[in-house]
């Protein structure tokens, strides 16, 4: 299992991690893997806080072996000093809409 975070110091701590990467994806929207890579990405509570989240999950289908899935968690809770100012103003259903739309601009088919 890899990982990718903001925060080396979670990433250290956490055993079920294989290998990681410390990394910023508002600086650096890319991730350090092959192509076609994993079965499976998630990205966990943060497709908020993205500034870049298309880019980004273009570069999760990149990695993503041919037929692999994206699981994209989130909450109804963030950092509102952290999220980007369109996410603070929907509600929860208006949160799924917008996700799906990144995902579709990022290339992903129906059903993600």
């Amino acid at each position: 299992i890899s990982g990718t975070g903001m925060n080396p110091l979670e990433l250290i701590e956490n055993d079920q991690l294989t290998d990681y990467e410390a990394r910023n994806l508002n600086v650096n929207p890319t991730l350090s893997y092959d192509d076609d890579t994993f079965d499976v990405v998630t990205c966990v509570v943060s497709i908020d806080y993205l500034i870049h989240p298309i880019e980004v999950l273009k570069e999760v289908r990149r990695v993503l072996k041919p037929g692999g899935k994206v699981i994209i968690s989130q909450s109804n809770r963030c950092f509102p000093s952290k999220a980007i100012a369109m996410w603070l103003n929907m509600d929860d259903r208006q949160h799924l809409e917008l996700i799906n739309g990144y995902a579709k601009y990022a290339g992903f088919g129906p059903g993600i």
